[in-house]
């Protein structure tokens, strides 16, 4: 199972093309890639690849599949594609808080692939980043509570939301009445939308907020962790920004706390303020690695810090984290377990 064939579910949205990029890039050693997605794009070609249309009888064969296409996509045929003996690392939001589904960040807890049940969720972009910071942290000192603000770009919602974005922009720079949102609820060009997602009857905090706090305790494995979040949508085409407020359980001070980040896999440390050095949206964009910088003591609360942290969200928050568990699996030998099973 050291070069498996390969299914790419959802293949033409943002993050579909970009796991297509990065398996080229990365050298993914796969026997056959297959693009697919929904009937209207059958035929369509992708890096060379034709893409294919859902169907019953265009899903066997595969040892792993990768799917970026929504939460009903994934609930109907990722067990499908279990069923005929592929893994299936999910990048929707369908199975990540299922007890029986591993929730991976590849540098958080890659343990918990050893017991995957044929579904691996990739978790929620904004979290991810997040805990890619937070887990050496967590291993040090221990962490007491996270109080997380995050600053998220349009290429979350999707290309349409881009497109919105950009329209919205030449109008206004153009001295032209904007084109009323079809998106978002209100302009998102030059302005901070305190919405990223829905809010559902009688809760305060939107579906995105609550998948944050619930997504970083199970990852984390601490159930109880006391975390808070506000998400909020920005003019930025792509990459999110966060700023972290965590209180530890011992001491960190700022200068340990760069140097233990220093070390941390898939982290760079960027934090020399009075030069006009910390993380930027515009020099993440691209990268696979989460930044971090800002970090500097919270005068107002015991062991506390605070960090800005930014990541690219279509890359590390979420192809590049799926094909990092791909990688695993092959490493770890964990593919094969899923064909004898089925």
């Amino acid at each position: 199972m050291s070069r498996p064939r390969v299914a790419v579910v959802g293949a033409t949205g943002a993050v579909g093309t970009t796991m297509l990029r990065l398996l080229r890039e990365r050298s993914f050693p796969a026997s056959e890639i297959v693009p697919f997605a929904s009937a209207r794009s059958a035929g369509r070609e992708l890096y060379g690849l034709t893409v294919h249309s859902l169907a019953e009888e265009e899903i066997g064969g595969f040892d792993l599949a990768l799917f970026s296409a929504g939460s009903s996509v994934s609930l109907e045929w990722a067990p499908k594609f279990v069923d005929r003996g592929a893994v299936v690392v999910d990048n929707s939001s369908c199975w990540r808080m299922d007890p029986e589904v591993a929730l991976v960040v590849a540098e958080v807890n890659p343990e918990a692939l050893e017991s995957h049940n044929g579904i691996i969720a990739n978790p929620n972009c904004s979290a991810m980043q997040a805990l890619v910071v937070l887990k050496p942290i967590e291993d040090a000192v221990g962490i007491e509570r996270i109080v997380f603000s995050s600053y998220q770009s349009t290429s979350g919602t999707g290309a349409r939301a881009v497109q919105e974005l950009r329209d919205q922009s030449q109008a206004i720079l153009h001295g032209s009445e904007p084109p009323a949102p079809e998106i978002y609820p209100h302009r998102i060009a030059f302005n901070v939308l305190p919405q990223v997602e829905t809010f559902k009857d009688g809760d305060d905090y939107t579906t995105e907020e609550r998948k944050v706090i619930a997504e970083s305790r199970k990852i984390l494995g601490l159930p109880e962790l006391r975390i808070t979040a506000t998400c909020a949508r920005v003019p930025v085409l792509n990459c999110h920004s966060e700023s972290l407020n965590v209180e530890t359980r011992q001491d960190l001070s700022p200068q340990d706390c760069r140097a233990l980040l220093t070390g941390a896999p898939g982290v760079i440390v960027v934090d020399e303020p009075a030069a006009g050095r910390y993380p930027l949206a515009s020099e993440a964009a691209g990268r696979d690695e989460v930044f971090v910088g800002r970090i500097r003591r919270d005068e107002s609360n015991p062991r506390t810090l605070n960090l800005w942290v930014v990541g690219d969200n279509l890359r590390k928050g979420a192809a590049t984290n799926a094909i990092q568990i791909a990688e695993l699996l092959i490493e770890r030998r964990l593919l094969g377990r899923a064909r004898a099973a089925a």
